[in-house]
């Protein structure tokens, strides 16, 4: 990830992100609820009581970080970055909801087994693709055993999202990720029980046929994708 490439969108991503994806009839929030909301109940199945340490990699501006205090509200919660300007209109944003902390792109300032979850929502596919297997590796050094790994990312298969993602000006330099290639990733840098569930079938003039989703995420074609691991206890 390019520091520079992030800092120069970081005031106008909001308006940015949302002239983008317009035809969704959805507002950026709408995207970045469901994703903290899936994690949450991902936690819930699995046991997960306790209040957990969460890592937000690369967290942007933090368009996430009202959601998790929504969600886990007396959670320690990192929002991580390469861009300080993003972090720094984050902060301004939501100031003391989280600790806004900037890195390299390559090594996460924490020890090893920090954290209860990771957390990236549509970041991988602005890391190179050759460099997705050391950054997973530093995803399973600070995560604890048992805990959880949540990624989204947009989905290659659907024609609407690559459309977005062609012509959005923040995604000049990104390349979609196959979920299958990710999945692969994540199990060579150790973690286990991954899994793929396609997300976001329905825009908002369907909204009402949004309580089929849970049914279809087999089915490749929504807009965004999620994988789901744990590293071993």
């Amino acid at each position: 990830m390019n520091e520079t490439e992030f800092d120069k969108y970081a005031a106008a991503y909001l308006q940015m992100h949302a002239a983008n994806i317009r035809i969704t009839g959805e507002p950026p929030e709408y995207f970045a609820e469901y994703k903290v909301a899936d994690v949450a109940a991902l936690l819930k199945r699995d046991g997960f009581s306790s209040n957990p340490e969460i890592l937000d990699y690369g967290a942007g501006i933090g368009t996430s970080v009202p959601y998790f205090r929504r969600y886990f509200p007396a959670s320690k919660l990192i929002a991580l970055d390469v861009s300080r300007l993003s972090l720094e209109v984050g902060e301004s944003r939501f100031g003391g909801d989280a600790e806004w902390v900037h890195f390299d792109g390559l090594l996460v300032p924490y020890p090893d087994q920090s954290f209860d979850v990771v957390f990236l929502a549509c970041v991988l596919h602005h890391v190179p693709h050759e460099e997705h297997a050391a950054a997973m590796t530093e995803l399973f050094r600070v995560l604890r055993p048992g805990g959880t790994l949540a990624i989204f990312e947009h989905n290659p298969y659907n024609p609407l999202t690559r459309h977005a993602v062609n012509t959005c000006p923040f995604d000049e330099n990104a390349v979609l990720v196959r979920p299958s290639r990710l999945r692969t990733v994540a199990e060579r840098a150790g973690f286990i029980d991954a899994s793929v569930a396609y997300r976001v079938f329905f825009p908002h003039s369907l909204r009402a046929l949004r309580g089929l989703e849970p049914y279809l995420t087999k089915v490749p074609l929504g807009g965004q994708y999620r994988i789901h691991a744990r590293r071993p206890r």
